[in-house]
């Protein structure tokens, strides 16, 4: 089973300073935690899409927008999972590798064909109705480019882009992709030069790809290897400060409806409720035993809007306040 991990790379926040956008800003406008920044942690797909959209409202115009953040990503910054697929043998060899590894790190999907002299690249979505913010679509089409122009070196352009929605300046999008594109198509969709395909990535790196490439189909393995509860658990993790906590959301971002959800838990000798005190109690420990975070924003952090609901949780399930349980801890674990 897929899971729904989303992690913003760091090079991101680096890519939007050296674009003179302040992270803080963007966290702040998507209605996030600054933690997320010096601290990156998974998150939803509703706060991934915030986030994004957060971007796209700061930088003015989408298709700027698009440009600036695919062409200032430095390939030092890649994550392991785009480096497996810049260093690649080949363009095709590379997208094949983005298509397997890009279901580590949902919500977008991608599904690849090869007909005639064309190559078509389809975006999709995982677990979500909610089409995501065009920023987001146009950034993943562009990179797919950027990403065969990088590993060849050479100026490669796309044989037609079509977006369903409103992408903001279209001719700078059409001066970057080096093709017409469409607007209000029925899908987001980027078309190659088939013969593109073969051409040899400059960036291949045999002795680095063997390292790499045995560890993300692990990790695969265990997405798919995970229990329902490890999954609701997981989830609700992420969606603890700011997020929603009912069971519909959780089951949505899970592909299956409420009652669905409920019925595997029951199976599994649990309830939705159960999941969350468990994950709200373990979560509520790590943050206590951080003496840089202050208790309210503890209480924040696992869900708590008011601060006293946490306090009353919390001696439910450790007999102690948070402030005396945190002296105890820190006591008999001094930080280093």
């Amino acid at each position: 089973m897929k899971s729904d991990c989303i992690k913003l790379p760091p090079g991101f926040w680096v890519g939007l300073q050296q674009l003179g956008i302040d992270p803080h800003d963007i966290a702040r406008k998507a209605r996030l935690p600054l933690t997320i920044i010096t601290e990156p942690t998974a998150v939803t797909t509703d706060q991934y899409f915030r986030i994004w959209q957060a971007y796209s409202d700061l930088v003015g115009d989408t298709a700027i927008g698009i440009v600036k953040l695919v062409t200032v990503f430095d390939t030092t910054q890649y994550p392991p999972t785009v480096l497996a697929t810049y260093h690649a043998r080949d363009y095709r060899d590379a997208l094949n590798r983005m298509v397997r590894y890009k279901q580590l790190c949902p919500p977008e999907s991608l599904r690849i064909t090869e007909d005639g002299e064309r190559c078509t690249i389809e975006l999709e979505w995982m677990r979500t109705k909610q089409p995501g913010p065009p920023i987001l679509v146009g950034a993943t089409l562009a990179f797919l480019l950027e990403l065969g122009r990088r590993g060849t070196g050479q100026p490669l352009s796309a044989r037609s882009v079509e977006f369903s929605h409103s992408m903001g300046d279209v001719k700078a999008l059409e001066a970057y992709f080096g093709c017409p594109i469409r607007i209000g198509a029925t899908d987001n969709r980027l078309t190659l030069h088939r013969r593109d395909l073969d051409r040899l990535f400059i960036s291949y790196n045999k002795e680095l790809l063997e390292i790499l490439t045995p560890v993300l189909d692990r990790s695969l393995d265990e997405q798919r290897s995970r229990s329902i509860p490890e999954m609701v658990k997981w989830i609700l993790q992420r969606s603890l400060a700011g997020g929603r906590l009912d069971i519909r959301a959780v089951a949505s971002e899970l592909g299956m409806s409420d009652r669905t959800l409920q019925r595997r838990l029951a199976d599994e000798g649990t309830t939705f409720k159960q999941l969350l005190t468990q994950v709200r109690h373990e979560q509520a420990r790590e943050y206590l035993a951080d003496p840089k975070l202050d208790i309210k924003e503890v209480a924040f952090l696992i869900g708590y809007e008011d601060p006293n609901s946490f306090y009353h949780a919390f001696r439910l399930w450790e007999g102690d306040t948070p402030s005396k349980w945190r002296s105890e801890y820190l006591g008999a674990n001094p930080p280093s």
